[in-house]
């Protein structure tokens, strides 16, 4: 087992994939390569960041690799602003499951960035 796949923030990160893929399916066939490619590539970068900085980096270099798992999360919530704003999706209830997944794994990765980036010259 990879040190990763231990990590709280990788398997919330996973669940959020799970999430943003079952909204990317309900997306309209026009956003094929405009929305659904945007928040599931946004999705996926995020559980990918946090595996690429969790082994054999410096805390530095964690807290970058978190940083940017950071802002491909804040993509995945601008995206969802905007299928909100275009109605593309009627269910509340999954695009309320995307809001909580997002902002759960915003908070743990904002704290792990802190702890792994404690006493660091930025």
């Amino acid at each position: 087992m990879y040190k990763f796949e231990r990590l709280e923030v990788y398997q919330l990160a996973l669940g959020s994939i799970d999430v943003v893929y079952a909204v990317a399916d309900r997306l309209p066939r026009s956003e094929a390569y405009n929305l659904r490619s945007q928040i599931t590539r946004a999705a996926t970068s995020i559980a990918l960041n946090i595996a690429e900085g969790s082994t054999g980096q410096t805390d530095a270099e964690q807290g970058r690799f978190l940083s940017m798992a950071i802002r491909s999360l804040l993509e995945t919530v601008a995206c969802q602003h905007i299928i909100m704003r275009r109605g593309y999706i009627a269910d509340g209830d999954l695009l309320e499951r995307l809001g909580v997944s997002g902002q759960t794994l915003a908070r743990k990765l904002q704290s792990m960035r802190k702890v792994v980036t404690k006493g660091i010259d930025h």
